[in-house]
Parts: structure tokens; C-alpha cells; sequence
């Protein structure tokens, strides 16, 4: 299901996250990638804790990210989710970071997640329920980049 209206969290690269380079260290994308998901998760859910009261989690099993340019420090970036394709027991969201000033693509990533129980991770059939929050339209930015 491709995304027409994305969700978006707007971020600015900190100096930390930076390299001897100067640029954006690679690792600092996982990051990114679980800071924007959380996000959507309290979008859709109400918060990470209400997905757990729920009876479920979800655990990495792959994250796959493609860089197509650099960010520095001070860049002010928006990471959309673009698309979530929903399996039985598994999920996988894809996203996009952009630069806002230029609207330069920056980097892709596509993150799959395995359905587990809460307490035991267990893996589990993702519920009707999970399937409708998550694949229900969730535009609009989170800005955690003070702009």
C-alpha cells in the first residue's frame, strides 16, 4: 500500500551524529529509522505502551538502507514512511529521508518487522485489529527539528 499523503517526522542532524567526514554517520540512519516509527506507532496506536497493552510487539528481523547523498550537520530532514506492506506474521515499512530545504533525496530505508506476543516473543498472526491501525492513513508531520 503506497502512501499518498506520508507521514512524516522532521529531524535536524545533530553535531554527534556526524563522522571524521563531516557527514552523517552511517549508523545514526537506524536511529532515524526507529525514532520515525516510533512516532507513527503513537500515531496510529496512542503510544508504544498501548501496542504492548495489546498483547503484542514487534521485533527487527531485517533493515535495509540505501544512501543516495550525504547529510551534515544542521540539516534539517524529513523521514516519510511512503508504503507498509502487511504479511501474516510480518510487516514491512519503507522509508524515505529527504532534505526540506532542497527536497534532495538523502537515503531509503525499508525496516521488517515479526509480530510477537509481549511478554514471551512469541511470533504471532498479526491481529485485524494491528492491521486496520496500521495501514489506516496517518498524514502529517512530527517536527522534532524546532523549525
Amino acid at each position: 500500500m503506497t502512501l499518498q499523503d506520508p507521514f512524516k517526522v522532521l529531524v535536524r542532524i545533530r553535531y554527534s551524529d556526524c563522522d571524521a567526514q563531516g557527514v552523517m554517520f552511517n549508523a545514526r540512519y537506524g536511529e532515524y529509522v526507529d525514532v520515525a516509527v516510533t512516532e507513527f506507532y503513537r500515531r496510529a496506536f496512542g503510544s508504544y505502551q498501548d501496542m504492548l497493552d495489546m498483547g503484542l510487539d514487534s521485533q527487527v528481523v531485517s533493515l535495509l538502507i540505501e544512501w543516495k547523498s550525504p547529510c551534515t550537520f544542521d540539516d534539517v530532514v524529513a523521514i516519510s514512511i511512503t508504503d507498509i506492506k502487511l504479511g501474516r506474521t510480518s510487516y514491512t515499512i519503507e522509508l524515505q529521508f529527504t532534505d526540506v530545504e532542497t527536497q534532495r533525496e538523502i537515503a531509503s530505508a525499508k525496516i521488517v518487522y515479526v509480530m510477537v506476543t509481549a511478554n514471551e516473543h512469541k511470533k504471532v498472526t498479526i491481529p485485524d485489529d494491528f492491521r486496520a491501525l496500521l495501514i489506516q492513513p496517518q498524514p502529517g508531520t512530527v517536527n522534532l527539528a524546532g523549525i
